[in-house]
């Protein structure tokens, strides 16, 4: 199973509140939300998919793409949600476990396929963030291999915990997929990289490379 852990999404991206609005935030997360669905939908193995939330618009758009949903109404943070999501692919007997996060916009369906074709008959595919330090996929087959941990610094975990396994494990540096947004820092990288998609769309409607500017010049200012 692909699971695609969703947070509220009214609440989410508190990080972003200096550059955001809770409106703007909001709009964000799910424009975010639904370019990862988008890649999933035009990849050959979307009928794998299934979104982990207890979000109502979450769900409405899992049934407009017509992926499964597992609902996590308690919201335990990312780490709780994944490991009931486990427990639920483990139970639907999954051969495999992709987690990938609901921020990576600019996530393609090529890039999911080249998770698939290094995945090996059994062990594990990692993907870090760019800065090397996250997780921004993780494919474990089968489920459950090794626990998962997600935060800022989960990347070099993960990658311990898989080869304690003894099976093999590919690292996949994938340009697209590490990219993920949580500060406000993060917003410049989507915006400079190339395509077009729904986030980035916002941002350019919203003007936040100049909103961006004044921030950092406030902050020279202030130092």
């Amino acid at each position: 199973m692909i699971l695609v852990p969703v947070k509220h999404l009214e609440t989410s991206k508190q990080r972003l509140s200096p550059l955001l609005s809770p409106a703007e935030r909001f709009a964000l997360a799910e424009a975010m939300l639904q370019d990862v669905l988008a890649a999933l939908d035009a990849s050959r193995h979307r009928g794998y998919v299934a979104l982990v939330s207890g979000d109502a618009r979450a769900h409405r758009l899992a049934s407009q793409y017509g992926f499964d949903f597992i609902d996590d109404p308690d919201d335990p943070g990312e780490t709780g949600c994944i490991e009931m999501a486990t427990r639920a692919a483990i139970e639907r007997r999954a051969e495999f476990t992709l987690v990938l996060p609901a921020d990576i916009p600019l996530i393609t369906a090529a890039e999911v396929e080249q998770i698939f074709a290094a995945a090996p008959p059994e062990g594990t595919v990692l993907a870090p963030s760019a800065s090397g330090r996250g997780t921004n996929a993780v494919l474990q087959r089968p489920p459950g291999l090794f626990p998962l941990r997600f935060g800022n610094d989960s990347f070099l975990p993960h990658l311990a915990a898989a080869r304690a396994t003894g099976n093999p494990v590919e690292v996949l540096r994938l340009a697209r997929i590490g990219i993920d947004v949580d500060e406000p820092a993060d917003l410049a990288d989507l915006i400079a990289a190339p395509g077009d998609t729904r986030a980035q769309r916002l941002l350019d409607e919203w003007h936040i490379s100049e909103r961006l500017a004044a921030m950092r010049l406030d902050e020279e200012r202030a130092s």
